[in-house]
């Protein structure tokens, strides 16, 4: 006999309104990198964070962003060719999606506790994270660099001027992404739980 207040199956939890629109707003936030827009300033680390953040499942905590960014991914690859493909086979595609993972499983730190200046710490992290791993997988096996510490360094100094649309766009997407929630939860009362 199903009581009324027993929660919906693992199975079906996905498809309640609150993980659909959890799931929309990520697909949406993936699908502006189609926009012209700042090299890297992109919603890629916010939307990780905020997948983490609110997804009650874990396992859909990450693999919703992955997929949204998937899809976009693959609208990009459609919309710009071979260069693009050509990215899609190299070392840091791969690593841009190992940070999303890991950023989503920070973002779990933000479950029931976000605020303002958690999700403006947490930003900055992912950032500092995306900035590390994405321009160590630059050098590494790279020709642009000598494999030794001086090309390191300067794989990481030529990365600096990118680092600003980093931490600006995951600001500017967290901001809209946890905001936009947050106005939604206040209007549809099914969205009040910590996570969804």
């Amino acid at each position: 006999m199903n009581r009324p207040d027993a929660l919906p199956s693992s199975g079906n939890r996905l498809l309640a309104p609150g993980p659909l629109m959890l799931a929309g707003l990520i697909l949406v936030a993936a699908l502006s990198r189609l926009l012209p827009h700042p090299p890297n300033f992109s919603p890629v680390e916010a939307m990780a964070l905020f997948g983490g953040a609110y997804f009650a499942n874990r396992s859909w905590a990450v693999a919703v962003p992955l997929v949204a960014m998937l899809v976009s991914d693959l609208a990009l690859a459609a919309i710009m060719g071979g260069d693009y493909l050509g990215y899609m086979a190299g070392l840091s595609f791969w690593a841009v999606y190992l940070c999303i993972a890991l950023s989503t499983v920070m973002g779990f730190g933000l479950r029931g506790k976000v605020g303002a200046g958690r999700v403006l710490g947490y930003s900055l992290a992912g950032s500092v994270l995306f900035f590390l791993v994405t321009n160590f997988t630059t050098w590494l096996g790279s020709t642009m660099y000598p494999q030794t510490g001086a090309g390191l360094v300067a794989a990481y100094v030529a990365g600096i001027p990118f680092f600003k649309w980093t931490v600006l766009g995951t600001l500017f997407y967290s901001a809209l992404l946890f905001g936009g929630f947050d106005l939604l939860r206040e209007r549809l009362p099914s969205l009040n739980a910590q996570t969804v």
